[in-house]
């Protein structure tokens, strides 16, 4: 394996996750916002619209994947000329398939804010929109961050399908080594190169989640 071969489906990899968690983050985020505010003891209670929002990210989260690609493949085709054979044609069905799990991620983090902040927030006279952007974002970002961590690397492993649509990938590439050397295929370093550089990329991006958690998280500088 030379270095062409592997620099190529590594940087379709990267860009894939990359251009897919962004899109899946614009989307899941404000859905995470509103199912926080809008649960019961939420700044905003409102059944009417948590739970039809909340059974709407549940559905989308519970589609698998793979079949998330073959019904997209109209809406991709007509964006980008084409429904599959290149990189990019994965990232719709990607953002589809990952902003459901932001959204509940979110929704998450900023559910574990501490109560009494944001009552104390509220007694000072804190507008709504003053205590997401203030209090639980500011309170939750460790928790948020180690969540866009999980999600890129979910993301990540989702791209192991683009092998299914010619789209490329590390991944891909591994599973295509395979049918092409189906009896000795582990005799190759090929498939072994590419597991350490997927591992290398998840421990990179968990490493750097940490390291960021670690100087935005009060507690522990407060300890």
């Amino acid at each position: 394996m030379n270095f062409e071969t592997l620099l190529i489906p590594t940087l379709e990899t990267i860009l894939m996750t990359i251009i897919s968690t962004l899109l899946a983050y614009i989307v899941g985020v404000p859905l995470g916002v509103i199912l926080s505010i809008t649960s019961k003891n939420g700044l905003k209670e409102n059944k009417w619209i948590n739970l039809p929002l909340g059974l709407f990210v549940n559905i989308m989260r519970s589609v698998p994947c793979l079949l998330l690609m073959i019904i997209l493949l109209p809406l991709t085709r007509s964006i980008f000329l084409k429904g599959t054979g290149a990189w990019y044609t994965m990232i719709i069905p990607l953002f589809f398939a990952s902003f459901g799990f932001v959204a509940r991620i979110v929704e998450e983090s900023l559910n574990e804010v501490d109560s009494g902040v944001i009552e104390m927030a509220r007694s000072m006279g804190a507008s709504t929109t003053q205590i997401i952007y203030k209090v639980l974002f500011k309170e939750a970002k460790p928790s948020l961050i180690t969540g866009l961590a999980v999600s890129t690397i979910s993301i990540l492993g989702y791209t192991a399908f683009a092998y299914d649509f010619g789209a490329g990938g590390l991944i891909a590439s591994a599973y295509s080594f395979y049918t092409n050397y189906t009896g000795n295929y582990l005799s190759y370093p090929n498939v072994w190169i590419i597991l350490l550089v997927i591992i290398l990329i998840v421990q990179l991006i968990q490493e750097i989640a940490i390291l960021i958690s670690k100087k935005v998280d009060k507690r522990r500088k407060a300890k």
